[in-house]
């Protein structure tokens, strides 16, 4: 380590910045049809096979403390989170990452993708490749950038580019956990892509946790 990191790394222990934690659980709500919803029609011929939402079962959500935070440790550029091209898909679906962080965009099929974006966050086009390389792409404005193959009709995923690195995805059951915030107020949003986006006040404590929870429903949306 250099002089000037044992420096940096001295004046962290002698003032060691209060962290605290944010929990909680994020679930989706759909809107109730008047009536039941027609339940009766969808065992019809014409509507057997349309497939229908399961709010129940939605995955992809993302919390994050939506602003900078000065005290932020910078992102670190040695390690890049991947979006893998398997099977004819992106996996993951949705991958969030920090403002200036750097994807990887490995092929690990055996055939020729093209992935390409035309967000306005962020776009770019890496042309036809297989396994020969693994191109990277800085992500270096906050917003959503929608990924696609220009071969294959069925490859989208999401790169949510955040403004801090203090988020997380919530697991299975809807429960997430963000670690190591520092002390202080912070907007909280919570995120998935069929849904819109809640945004909530919290005071983060010195230590210890403090709990948030969120329910993203249409209900929200303006009525017209």
């Amino acid at each position: 380590m250099s002089r000037r990191g044992i420096l940096f790394a001295l004046i962290a222990l002698a003032h060691p910045v209060s962290a605290g934690t944010i929990v909680g659980t994020v679930r989706a709500q759909g809107a109730k049809a008047p009536g039941g919803g027609g339940d009766d029609a969808y065992a019809s011929r014409k509507y057997k096979f349309v497939e229908r939402v399961d709010y129940d079962r939605l995955q992809d959500f993302v919390i994050s403390i939506d602003q900078a935070v000065a005290s932020a440790a910078p992102v670190a550029t040695s390690v890049n989170p991947a979006v893998v091209q398997r099977d004819a898909n992106f996996e993951p679906h949705v991958l969030p990452v920090a403002v200036g962080t750097g994807v990887k965009w490995p092929n690990a099929d055996d055939i020729y993708h093209n992935v390409f974006s035309m967000s306005d966050t962020k776009d770019f086009n890496l042309g036809l490749y297989g396994k020969e390389k693994v191109p990277v792409i800085v992500f270096d404005k906050v917003g959503r950038v929608d990924v696609f193959c220009g071969i294959h009709t069925k490859m989208h995923c999401i790169i949510l580019v955040l403004p801090s690195p203090y988020f997380a995805m919530a697991d299975a059951r809807g429960h997430y956990v963000i670690k190591g915030v520092p002390a202080g107020s912070y907007r909280v949003k919570a995120w998935q892509e069929r849904m819109p986006s809640q945004v909530k006040e919290v005071v983060v404590p010195p230590d210890g946790e403090v709990r948030m929870d969120f329910v993203l429903g249409l209900a929200d949306l303006p009525k017209s």
